[in-house]
């Protein structure tokens, strides 16, 4: 399969992650034009592995993703690096312009580029992300059970992040860090679990030997801990799409692009799926999603097709004895000058 670009595609996908790959194989396998154009900036790279996906419990980010390209290359579709940065609209179809200055058409979107995880600014806190820094106790408790846990507060969530981390050991910490400190009820319920709530703003992220040991306050204190839990900022990456009206609206855990169950957004023609519009979406959701998204993408096009086969066989034939009185009366027509 060469990776040379056409003019036009029935379906580009933007982005291609689980979610984008799963839905341009669902659209390969049903013969449409696909091309996938990934970045090849995985929110979950940092992690070892991939949790929570039947079949494949445990395997690298990058080796589902290399699997899943292969995939979708087998069918016909194309897969390219590359980052869109703007999207316009005609009459009939999508103009996705690339970075390199390319510009391809489509007849639908798929756009599937996730989210950015914006951290507290603590020193220390990023270079650990998705190691022993995680969010998600079902992408990565597992990983830290019986750890000595620290729940940095930084959003609405954190007590119930918490609790759920207690589910996963006995020694969970909840650092109040800037944030107000817990009300009456969410006391009681760390009390009741044994969380320990420690006041004072978190400085910096203990590190020895490539692992946590614990964190600093800002009056020097430290409280030992092997693992972080923090709730980040979740951002869609979706700025491209602002030239055909689609932006980022607020979600308690950042923003996203809403749209319906199946994925359709409020632009006609676009969906969108993964963390882009779901931000606590994981692989398996996402795959399900792109899939969801591609089934209606395919169903879609395929009643606009009907329409136009219907209108074509209702239009009046135009016969040979029609061309060639046409082309008389042009002839005529120039011949007099006219």
């Amino acid at each position: 399969m060469t990776d040379e670009l056409a003019d036009g595609y029935d379906v580009v996908v933007v982005g291609g992650g689980a979610a984008g790959l799963n839905g341009a194989l669902m659209l390969a396998r049903s013969r449409r034009s696909v091309l996938v154009i990934d970045a090849g900036a995985p929110r979950n790279a940092p992690a070892a592995g991939v949790h929570g996906l039947l079949g494949r419990e445990g395997m690298a980010p990058s080796e589902l993703l290399e699997r899943g390209r292969a995939e979708v290359r087998g069918y016909g579709g194309q897969v390219v690096p590359g980052e869109v940065i703007a999207v316009t609209r005609d009459e009939t179809d999508f103009a996705v312009r690339l970075a390199s200055g390319r510009t391809v058409r489509a007849r639908r979107l798929l756009v599937t580029t996730g989210l950015t995880d914006e951290l507290p600014e603590i020193p220390g806190l990023r270079a650990r992300w998705g190691r022993d820094v995680v969010h998600c106790p079902y992408c990565h408790g597992w990983e830290v059970r019986d750890h000595a846990i620290g729940v940095l507060a930084s959003g609405p969530m954190s007590v119930h992040q918490a609790l759920l981390f207690r589910q996963l050991g006995d020694d969970v910490v909840f650092l109040a860090h800037t944030t107000p400190p817990p009300g009456d009820e969410e006391a009681e319920q760390l009390a009741a679990r044994r969380i320990r709530v420690v006041t004072g703003e978190v400085a910096s992220v203990e590190i020895a030997d490539d692992r946590i040991t614990g964190v600093r306050l800002t009056d020097g204190t430290i409280v030992p801990r092997t693992a972080l839990v923090v709730a980040p900022r979740m951002m869609a990456r979706a700025g491209f799409l602002a030239g055909i009206g689609l932006r980022p609206q607020p979600h308690p855990a950042g923003e996203h692009i809403p749209a319906d169950p199946a994925g359709r957004t409020d632009v006609p023609g676009v969906w969108v799926a993964g963390n882009v519009t779901d931000p606590a979406a994981q692989v398996g959701t996402s795959a399900a999603a792109g899939a969801l998204a591609a089934a209606h993408i395919n169903a879609d096009l395929v009643a606009e097709e009907a329409r136009a086969a219907v209108a074509a066989q209702a239009a009046p034939a135009f016969s040979a004895a029609d061309e060639a009185r046409l082309t008389e009366l042009v002839l005529g027509d120039r011949r007099h000058g006219m």
